[in-house]
């Protein structure tokens, strides 16, 4: 390649570069709309189990005094959310089948009283309804686990099986983790895919591919400006949603930043690819939408874009790994919170650079001027 070919290339690196900065339209799905996202699904998610909470009715029916401390201390509980209002299991019922109380907390009559051994005993009752079962059982496991710790303190007992827990120092993924490196998946999916199909239709309909094609621009010029361009306008928009992370939701991002930047370029030159050979290809927008659609869609939802693929069936896991979109997500996600190298996630590396072969093999066939 010439100097002057390479001169071609940055002017129309340039040109799109100003032309997407120029357009609102572009700017609110490219940027503004990933920022919605991630504020509702990090709202959502980053929070963690502490933030967790039941809306409960504690009737009291015992005048014991030890019944009485128990209700205050569940009252006091920041896992329960006591309705004071609420006196009988009645009203407690009509509650819960309207879904505005998770469970009942019913403390009988005898609750509290002296057993014949001296110390207070009693049974705890726990109301909640069929639609409810799972806030009912985990409601049920709370109370146990402070009634075993309040009789082991009124009763000595042995236990020949105990259990012992102990923190590794391994680092776990948090439920953002999951949305995070999603999030900038579908970030890249929107750069890379709906960018190209929404202006090359546009440009043919207004015959300035036309134009360019009466010009010495090759094709491979014209991807390769547009690769570059939309790489240094993703890694830009992108950083902003990693600031956003960190400042609002106290992302930690453990690896190296600049392997994670140059995982990010990688990633939107591949899904690039889709998006040149769809809209190169469609000659106005009634083609170029539902062939993206179609192309886009299973990919957000198959490749671990807003829940984890470890749910899907096991037969779904195998076809989704092979998806162009997974093995980006699983990138960043290995990157930013496992300190993963470059060299560590070879496999994704791998994948993302034959997807981007054959795919850009497809777009310089299907490429359409006009």
């Amino acid at each position: 390649m010439n100097r002057r070919s390479w001169l071609t290339i940055a002017t129309f690196v340039k040109l799109s570069t100003k032309r997407f900065f120029r357009d609102r339209l572009a700017i609110f799905f490219t940027v503004i709309f990933p920022l919605i996202f991630l504020f509702v699904f990090g709202s959502i998610n980053s929070g963690g189990n502490s933030d967790i909470s039941f809306k409960v009715a504690v009737i009291n029916q015992s005048e014991s005094s030890f019944a009485k401390d128990y209700a205050s201390k569940l009252d006091k509980d920041k896992v329960f959310e006591v309705n004071k209002e609420i006196n009988s299991l009645d009203s407690a019922k009509e509650l819960m089948n309207r879904g505005e109380l998770d469970a009942a907390v019913i403390l009988p009559g005898d609750f509290g009283n002296n057993s014949d051994q001296g110390f207070p005993k009693g049974e705890v009752n726990v109301y909640y309804t069929q639609n409810n079962e799972q806030a009912g059982r985990t409601i049920s496991t709370v109370l146990e686990g402070q009634l075993k710790e309040i009789n082991s303190s009124l009763v000595q007992a042995q236990t020949p099986f105990t259990i012992k827990s102990q923190q590794t120092n391994d680092r776990s993924l948090t439920a953002f983790d999951y949305t995070f490196a999603g999030l900038i998946g579908f970030a890249i999916i929107g750069l890379g895919v709906f960018g190209p199909v929404n202006v090359f239709p546009e440009l043919k309909k207004q015959g300035i591919l036309r134009r360019l094609h009466t010009t010495p621009l090759k094709v491979w010029q014209y991807f390769v400006a547009n690769a570059l361009s939309q790489t240094i306008v993703g890694l830009m928009t992108l950083s902003i949603l990693f600031i956003v992370s960190i400042l609002v939701f106290d992302l930690k991002v453990v690896g190296n930043l600049f392997e994670l930047a140059l995982f990010i370029a990688i990633s939107i030159i591949s899904i690039l690819g889709i998006g040149l050979a769809v809209g190169g290809w469609a000659s106005n927008e009634r083609q170029a939408a539902p062939l993206s659609n179609i192309i886009v869609f299973p990919m957000i939802f198959l490749s671990g874009t807003f829940f984890p693929r470890f749910l899907m069936p096991e037969w779904l896991q195998q076809i989704s790994t092979f998806l162009p979109l997974t093995p980006v997500i699983d990138g960043i996600r290995l990157i930013t919170t496992e300190g993963k190298h470059l060299l560590d996630i070879g496999p994704q590396v791998g994948l993302i650079l034959a997807w981007t072969v054959v795919i850009y093999i497809i777009a310089f066939r299907v490429f359409k001027w006009e």
